[in-house]
């Protein structure tokens, strides 16, 4: 049987897993030894091939489980995580707490890189702050893990070629030594070099840098994502961020791929999912997938949502 008093991370995962909620204490415990791991690495994360790189979850538990028995997890396989654990979905609290699990146990085979949603602002709003609130009756969890949120890296690049991050580019940025120098460890600031990595898209039309419609980050064209390339010698760029139907698109001569890993978003969407495979010669394997049939019944409003946040 499981202790509910027990301080063991891989008893925090077979609980996770149950479906139980870790004590105030256990997160308490599992934040503070994930923040002194997080503390040590640089903002631009190496990481060696061959990865797995995960897109959105957004809080879609029995999906997250899905992905894992299609991906295989660590330690068999090395996971590079873009972001947006939370909101939306019913079990954000959860989705999180079982990447930190595997943060923890396997640091070196699992790199977790901070979204648009890991920033208080607008995870306030769109479902974490309330499902802390409910299932703990307390703030201090939401606060907890909001100080977590500002220790993740922003972007991490696979054998110095494949360039990874949640959102996009930033007319601020030139360069990957740039980006290595940013103060990540604030809450994401309304613009900036910081709040355009997690909140710009590829433009699949225009050329340079145009206003997002997000009202936050950037719309960058071709032109943008190919001198960004040539300056800092890399083949691709891997992110996040948009809902895509197929659960990957391709854009810019195929020089800027986005994935998408919460099957059927928001309960309602009817999108696949995908994972995305980095093999040791750096070509890449999508493999798609749909909303498990253990997925939760929708608890949160049949609106349609804005998906772009």
């Amino acid at each position: 049987m499981t202790d509910q008093g027990s301080k063991d991370p891989q008893e925090y995962r077979s609980m996770l897993r149950q479906k139980k909620l870790l004590s105030v204490e256990q997160l308490q415990h599992l934040i503070s030894l994930v923040g002194e791991v997080l503390s040590r690495e640089s903002t631009l994360v190496k990481v060696r091939a061959p990865v797995t790189v995960v897109g959105d979850i957004h809080g879609q538990f029995p999906d997250l489980m899905e992905l894992f028995k299609i991906a295989g997890e660590p330690p068999q396989t090395n996971m590079l995580f873009l972001g947006d654990y939370i909101d939306r979905g019913n079990d954000s609290v959860e989705c999180f707490c079982y990447v930190l699990c595997l943060k923890l146990l396997y640091p070196q085979r699992v790199t977790i890189l901070r979204g648009n949603h890991e920033s208080c602002q607008i995870n306030r709003i769109y479902g974490f702050y309330d499902e802390c609130k409910r299932k703990y009756a307390t703030e201090e969890v939401w606060v907890m893990f909001t100080e977590l949120f500002t220790l993740l890296p922003l972007a991490a690049i696979v054998e110095d070629s494949v360039f990874c991050l949640h959102g996009g580019l930033s007319p601020d940025l030139k360069s990957l030594d740039e980006l290595a120098n940013l103060d990540r460890k604030v809450d994401v600031p309304h613009s900036g070099p910081m709040c355009d990595l997690l909140w710009s898209d590829p433009n699949e039309k225009g050329q340079g840098f145009k206003p997002s419609p997000r009202s936050a980050g950037f719309l960058f064209g071709a032109d943008i994502t190919k001198q960004f390339l040539h300056t800092n010698n890399l083949s691709l760029i891997a992110r996040a961020h948009q809902l895509v139907m197929r659960g990957f698109q391709k854009l810019h001569d195929e020089k800027v791929v986005t994935i998408f890993s919460a099957p059927n978003y928001c309960y309602r969407c009817t999108n696949l999912a995908s994972i995305m495979e980095v093999e040791d010669d750096l070509s890449l394997t999508h493999t798609q997938f749909h909303q498990t049939s253990e997925s939760d019944e929708p608890k949160i409003s049949t609106r349609c949502p804005q998906y772009f946040l």
